[in-house]
């Protein structure tokens, strides 16, 4: 049997092994997602991968994500949340290793890459989940927002660590950079400790990890939605506004180019200081929904403010990118809502799912720029659809139950 961890009430829970082995997986996270965003471009033209194949390599990778979010959400559940950290960073590193020699296995270089972006999407979907359960199951109530906002500051590091790598190194180099950090940080988790409200739940024998016990509920389903729709707005500003800015700064006129890696790392460096913003908002306010409140209407003002500029400097551009990040830095208080809004015995399935769904999202919100933007524009219809999506979120923020200081060790029946 594994051994067990009862949270620590003290400061020292914040800076746990737990809480530093979770930030460094997300950081690998971090570091994929937008390694992938850098490098998509150069290694297809390498490869002689068509321009419009490339494009389709993003949606298999968030597709492996959508898959991987159920699957290690369950799998958390039901046989714990250190050994879905232990499989899903196997995995995606494994991936990582092999996408560097995309070109010289057996197929042609196209289903060689999309293959691997899949597979390394689906082990990638498991760390976050996984992580923020565990840690928000050792560590002290009144302290979690503090230590899952660090959890996200550090792996949202990640972005700055892979746009430097793609800048020294060619894109071979970069994935076997990633595949070493993800086998490096499987072996620090040998130290790692299960929850001991996981132990609890087992010895409970209640259902663990099932999808019939989720969604049989209206009510359950009626949380998961909720805690789906107020994360929304977090990928649409970071992925189709911020990571896209160089398209949006053409079509505004800007005085001058836009390069999207920087437009990137501006709107992750934001991230890092919003999620400790948001984090430690949600603690001083006291209320989770209060702080995602104020993180959306900061997110609209700074999405619409960029998207209504005319002839805008690249300048200006860069530095709406990091504001859309400080204000989208919710997204820790976001997963942490997730996992505190269910009982044990669902946590991680929640905690897994929730967050690739928003991220799976974004081809979604791609297609719809797309079908639209021929009739509105394409600023004029992501100025739209932004409004729309952070409305809604709101509208969820509002409904959902507030959880600050929740008690966790409770079981779903």
């Amino acid at each position: 049997m594994n051994e067990t961890v009862r949270p620590d009430a003290s400061w020292r829970s914040i800076l746990s092994l737990t809480v530093v082995i979770g930030a460094l997986g997300y950081f690998v996270d971090i570091y994929d997602i937008v390694l992938f965003t850098v490098v998509r471009v150069p290694s297809c033209t390498a490869l002689g991968i068509a321009p419009e194949q490339a494009v389709r390599l993003l949606d298999w990778q968030m597709a492996g994500m959508l898959l991987g979010g159920f699957v290690w959400g369950v799998m958390g559940d039901r046989i714990g949340r250190k050994a879905v950290l232990f499989g899903s960073i196997l995995v995606y590193s494994l991936a990582n290793l092999a996408n560097a020699a995309v070109g010289h296995l057996p197929g042609d270089a196209y289903t060689q890459y999309a293959a691997l972006r899949l597979i390394a999407g689906f082990g990638l979907a498991g760390e976050l989940g996984a992580a923020i359960t565990l840690v928000s199951e050792t560590t002290p109530a009144r302290l979690r927002g503090y230590a899952t906002a660090l959890v996200a500051a550090i792996g949202i590091a990640g972005a700055a660590a892979a746009v430097t790598v793609s800048k020294l190194f060619d894109w071979r180099t970069a994935y076997v950079v990633g595949g070493v950090l993800g086998l490096c940080l499987l072996v620090l988790r040998l130290r790692v400790l299960e929850s001991g409200m996981f132990a609890h739940a087992v010895d409970s024998g209640a259902a663990r990890g099932s999808l019939r016990l989720l969604f049989g509920s209206p009510a359950r389903t009626g949380r998961l939605l909720l805690c789906t729709l107020i994360g929304l707005p977090i990928w649409f500003f970071v992925g189709l506004v911020a990571m896209r800015a160089d398209r949006h700064a053409a079509a505004l006129g800007a005085t001058g180019p836009v390069d999207p890696a920087y437009a990137t790392l501006a709107c992750y460096l934001g991230l890092i200081a919003g999620d400790l913003g948001a984090g430690c908002l949600s603690q001083w306010l006291r209320s989770r929904r209060l702080a995602v409140g104020i993180c959306l209407l900061a997110t609209a003002g700074v999405g619409a403010f960029l998207l209504t500029r005319s002839a805008p400097a690249p300048a200006l551009v860069y530095t709406c990118c990091v504001l859309i990040g400080v204000a989208c830095g919710y997204w820790a208080v976001f997963v942490t809502v997730a996992a505190e809004q269910f009982g044990t015995n669902l946590r991680a399935t929640v905690a897994g799912i929730v967050p690739n769904l928003v991220r799976g999202a974004v081809p979604l919100w791609s297609w719809s720029v797309a079908a639209l933007a021929p009739t509105l524009g394409a600023v004029q219809t992501t100025l739209w659809l932004g409004t729309g999506v952070v409305a809604v979120a709101l509208v969820a923020a509002w409904l959902m139950r507030e959880t600050h200081g929740a008690e966790l060790d409770y079981l779903e029946r």
